[in-house]
């Protein structure tokens, strides 16, 4: 009988995502200018030579590890609360290192996609995958233009990982273009700021529709519910940091209860930088899709960007 994982949250990530593989990377990327089958051979010569090697963590470590904590609240007979799946381009081979690694940091991961070379996007639907976070940009966008699931490209890891939260699970969130769709996000930059205020407090009571991290939301709001805790005492925690403020509050608070989603604590900004409030919260990693955020964001907490679908408005504004 095939295990129904419709009621876990799985996270795949990539290797890369996972542990810092910056310097395997930069072998492959010297050489593959030059001979594409010379930087696999570096590459792999590379890799075996460093098998049985440690590894740094990644920007989603904290995350990862974070979250599979949460399986010693399983309730019994049911399906796990938290799935991860490391996905690579990595060979079976080349990926022995990253194997011998997992079992080093004790990381109960049993599932994996190893396609030597080829993407693994197509992937993500056969393991149930709910949330992607990955380096590879082709790779993200992908997911995000097919729907898939929810999709980031991971920053670098800020230097100090000691600052993240213990005992609990923080994720934060921008809203526009993230949570809700990108429209808004639209009307802000064709009529500017009183453009918007207007058209969202007129709006106020018309939900917002769905972004791309709308279904992680709600999936998420699920492992609060199958939590034996009270939401006070929850050891998942959410936020939303988002640069609206007043008169454009009302309509992401309604919206979210037109969803049925609970949101611990929202902050509405109004254009102070995000990285203060970030690193209050200290979360396991917080999603935007804007690079003015996510610069600096990235230095204080693991952060991840949300790619524009490739058909939106916004990828022209951005040029």
């Amino acid at each position: 009988m095939a295990l129904d994982l419709s009621d876990t949250l799985v996270v795949g990530i990539s290797a890369t995502a996972l542990f810092d593989l910056s310097e395997a990377d930069a072998v492959f990327q010297s050489k593959y200018k030059e001979d594409k089958e010379t930087a696999m051979n570096e590459y792999r010569k590379y890799m075996l030579e460093r098998e049985n090697e440690p590894l740094k963590d990644g920007t989603g470590m904290p995350l990862v590890k974070a979250l599979l904590e949460l399986n010693r609240y399983q309730p019994k007979g049911e399906s796990p609360l938290i799935e991860v799946v490391v996905m690579s381009r990595n060979s079976p081979e080349t990926g022995i290192q990253v194997f011998n690694n997992i079992r080093r940091t004790k990381l109960n991961i049993s599932r994996h996609a190893f396609t030597g070379g080829e993407s693994v996007v197509d992937y993500l639907e056969a393991y149930d995958v709910d949330l992607f976070l990955t380096t590879n940009i082709d790779d993200a966008q992908k997911v995000i233009d097919g729907f898939t699931c929810a999709a980031a490209i991971v920053k670098n890891p800020p230097e100090d990982l000691s600052r993240i939260a213990e005992g609990q699970v923080r994720i934060a969130f921008d809203g526009d273009a993230v949570l809700f769709d990108d429209s808004s996000e639209i009307v802000y930059k064709a009529e500017g700021l009183s453009g918007f205020h207007k058209n969202e407090d007129t709006n106020q009571d018309v939900p917002m529709a769905e972004g791309p991290y709308a279904a992680l939301l709600k999936k998420l709001a699920r492992l609060q519910e199958r939590l034996p805790f009270s939401t006070e005492f929850s050891p998942v925690r959410i936020a939303i940091v988002t640069a609206r403020n007043a008169p454009a509050e009302l309509r992401v608070i309604k919206t979210l209860r037109q969803w049925g989603v609970y949101v611990d604590e929202v902050f509405f900004l109004g254009g102070l930088e995000k990285s203060k409030i970030l690193k209050a919260f200290k979360p396991h990693i917080f999603f935007d899709d804007q690079e003015l955020h996510l610069e600096a964001a990235s230095k204080f907490v693991p952060s991840g960007k949300v790619p524009y679908l490739s058909t939106s408005p916004l990828n022209e504004v951005k040029k």
